[in-house]
C-alpha cells in the first residue's frame, strides 16, 4: 500500500513539474547563433553609453547608429531588441557566457578581438584621439607634450591600448563617458577616446564646450562582435549590404554625423 501510495504521488509531482514548465520551451540547443536568437526571441547587444553609437534619448531609450542598426537586424531576424550595459573590459567574457549575443558599440577591431570573435566586416573607420581643455590645447599638441600628464582612458578600449603602445601614463576609467568628466573636472590632463565620440560630446554646442581634441592616433575600424564561428557575422554582413545598396546606411549615418566615416567598399 505504501509502495502505491509513493508511486502515485511521484507521478502527481512530475505531472505538475510539466505543468509548471509548459508554455516556457527551453531554447534549442543548436550550432546557429541565428537560429538560437530566433528560437530565444530576442537579440541581446551589449553595449556601453557612447554617443553617437549608443547612447540614452529624453525617454530613456537607447539611440544611436549601432542602436538603431541592431534595431534593423532584430526586426529581419524577427526577434526583440534588448540593450544590456556591460563593463568593455569584460566584454569578451560577456559574450561567450551567452549573457549578450553581439558586442555594438564602436567596437574596434584589434588583434585580440579578431582571434576570440567571428565579427562583421568593418563598417566605419575611426581613430583614437586625445583630448584636452582649450587652456591646454597648445600646451598637449603632440605625443612628445604627452608624455608625463595623466590621462583618462576607458578599460578595455583601444583607448587604453593606445596608451599603453606609447607608454604613456594613463589611469583606466569605466567608460568613455567618465574620461571626459576626468577631464573637465581636472582630475585627469588628457583622455583618450574615440575620434566619432569627440565629434558628437565635446565643443560647441555639447555637453563638454571647454574641450577639444589635440592629438590623433593611428585609424581604426569599427566591426560588430560576435561568438567565434558565429553564422550571426555573416547574416549582419547581408544585411550592412542592403543597406549600401538602398541608401539607408548612409542616411541613417547622416542623422548620426558619422556620414564621413563609413568604409568605402
Amino acid at each position: 500500500m505504501k509502495k502505491k501510495l509513493l508511486s502515485v504521488l511521484c507521478l502527481v509531482f512530475i505531472l505538475a513539474l510539466a505543468g509548471c514548465t509548459s508554455g516556457q520551451p527551453a531554447v534549442e540547443d543548436t550550432d546557429s547563433d541565428v537560429e538560437y536568437i530566433k528560437n530565444k526571441g530576442t537579440l541581446v547587444v551589449g553595449i556601453t553609453d557612447f554617443a553617437p553609437m549608443d547612447y540614452l534619448d529624453d525617454n530613456g531609450e537607447w539611440i544611436g547608429f549601432d542602436a538603431d542598426l541592431a534595431r534593423v537586424v532584430a526586426k529581419s531576424l524577427g526577434v526583440k531588441v534588448e540593450f544590456v550595459e556591460i563593463d568593455w573590459d569584460n566584454k569578451l567574457f560577456e559574450i561567450q557566457d551567452k549573457n549578450i549575443d553581439v558586442i555594438w558599440n564602436g567596437m574596434t577591431l584589434t588583434d585580440e578581438v579578431l582571434s576570440a570573435l567571428t565579427c562583421s566586416e568593418p563598417y566605419l573607420v575611426n581613430a583614437p584621439v586625445l583630448v584636452v581643455s582649450k587652456a591646454n590645447a597648445g600646451k598637449y599638441a603632440n605625443l612628445e607634450d604627452i608624455k608625463d600628464i595623466n590621462i583618462a582612458v576607458e578599460a578595455g578600449s583601444s583607448g587604453e591600448g593606445v596608451a599603453k603602445d606609447n607608454g604613456l601614463n594613463y589611469r583606466s576609467v569605466l567608460t568613455q563617458a567618465d574620461t571626459l568628466l576626468e577631464v573637465s573636472a581636472g582630475t585627469s590632463d588628457a583622455s583618450i577616446i574615440d575620434l566619432l565620440m569627440a565629434g558628437a560630446m565635446i565643443g560647441e554646442n555639447t555637453s563638454f564646450p571647454d574641450l577639444v581634441y589635440t592629438v590623433a592616433f593611428d585609424e581604426e575600424y569599427y566591426g560588430v562582435g560576435c561568438r567565434k564561428d558565429s553564422d550571426l557575422a555573416a547574416y549582419i554582413d547581408g544585411i550592412f549590404e542592403d543597406l549600401e545598396k538602398d541608401g539607408s546606411l548612409r542616411q541613417l549615418a547622416e542623422k548620426y554625423g558619422v556620414e564621413e566615416a563609413l568604409v568605402n567598399k
